[in-house]
């Protein structure tokens, strides 16, 4: 079974049943294992490796060329995730950002953190089946770290990737369903990533380890990714650089994730685009989305997974295991 396959292929379609893994399993609560520089090759010849990299790819597979409009099935538990996120969002009325002499990092984002993860137990034992309430105290740390640092009060790729190893774990404890591929990306992770964008701007969050202009996007890579599939094949975004034209962007910001990301940078930056924004113009000329997509994998790869700042916060699991890999014969 390769990387790209090993997620939900041998999932039973009965939503209510017991899940795939065996009953002996063991979760865990996870806990970081890159220490050091050396750690890296360890990561990333590991099942957590593979399976969340196979797991992007499945994703993009799954939603090429398809709008986020598109009819797609959304499940009971596709529901349940949502409604769950809905709550989350809903707390951040609860918690209005405070005056403070400091211009960046409103201080009421730890308070909101505070109380998602003091509730996030209840919200996933609402959320999930009974028989699934043991892999809570494991997939519930990935939750809580979807959404930015309480102590920096930043938010950038590592946090990202967080909620995607969360969607990850859903699959592999046999909550969601390869028929649930499309919905994962374009409710549940469209749900998170405006759930993020109004935290940045609401607490005014500091960008994690940004590379400034010479980075995609000071928060976000993986809707680029999805984004960038969505529009492979659609000929009124085409050729790519039509990315780049307001009336484009505005028409179209709704139907697709790589230019609502695009409208989200204009809206919060000012200046020449080609200024803050270097890599996403220089992308722009590339000639196909193919291409585009191809290539912003293996940079992600490169500039996100390869980086140990990033991945020494990381949380390794029973579900996301730091063991190597199994090469099959």
């Amino acid at each position: 079974m390769n990387a790209d396959s090993s997620i939900g292929d041998s999932i039973k379609k009965d939503e209510n049943a017991p899940p795939v893994l065996p009953a002996s399993h063991r979760f865990v609560e996870p806990v970081k294992a890159v220490k050091s520089i050396t750690d890296m090759a360890i990561w990333e010849k590991s099942e957590a490796y593979m399976e969340f990299t196979g797991f992007i790819a499945t994703l993009n597979e799954a939603i090429k060329g398809k709008p986020l409009s598109v009819d797609c099935k959304i499940s009971e538990n596709v529901t349940k995730i949502m409604n769950m996120l809905d709550k989350i969002d809903k707390m951040i009325d609860e918690f209005p950002p405070v005056e403070q002499p400091q211009r960046f990092g409103n201080t009421s984002f730890r308070d909101w953190l505070i109380k998602v993860k003091a509730n996030s137990t209840t919200l996933l034992q609402e959320a999930l089946h009974l028989n699934l309430h043991l892999a809570i105290p494991e997939i519930k740390i990935y939750l809580e770290e979807s959404f930015g640092n309480a102590t920096r009060i930043d938010y950038g790729t590592g946090h990202e990737m967080s909620f995607v190893m969360f969607l990850c774990c859903l699959y592999k404890i046999g909550f969601l369903f390869p028929e649930d591929n499309v919905a994962t990306v374009f409710l549940i992770f469209n749900k998170y990533l405006n759930i993020a964008r109004r935290l940045q701007k609401t607490y005014r969050m500091e960008p994690a380890g940004s590379h400034g202009v010479w980075s995609l996007d000071d928060y976000q890579f993986i809707p680029f990714i999805w984004g960038s599939s969505q529009l492979v094949d659609q000929p009124k975004i085409y050729p790519p650089a039509k990315f780049l034209e307001d009336e484009i962007i505005d028409k179209f910001s709704n139907e697709y994730m790589f230019l609502s990301c695009i409208k989200y940078i204009k809206e919060v930056k000012t200046g020449p685009f080609a200024e803050h924004s270097n890599q996403l113009w220089s992308i722009s000329a590339v000639g196909s989305w193919t291409k585009i997509n191809q290539g912003l994998i293996k940079m992600y790869k490169k500039e996100v997974l390869a980086k140990f700042p990033v991945i020494q916060h990381v949380l390794f699991g029973s579900l996301l295991p730091i063991r190597r890999f199994p090469i099959s014969n």
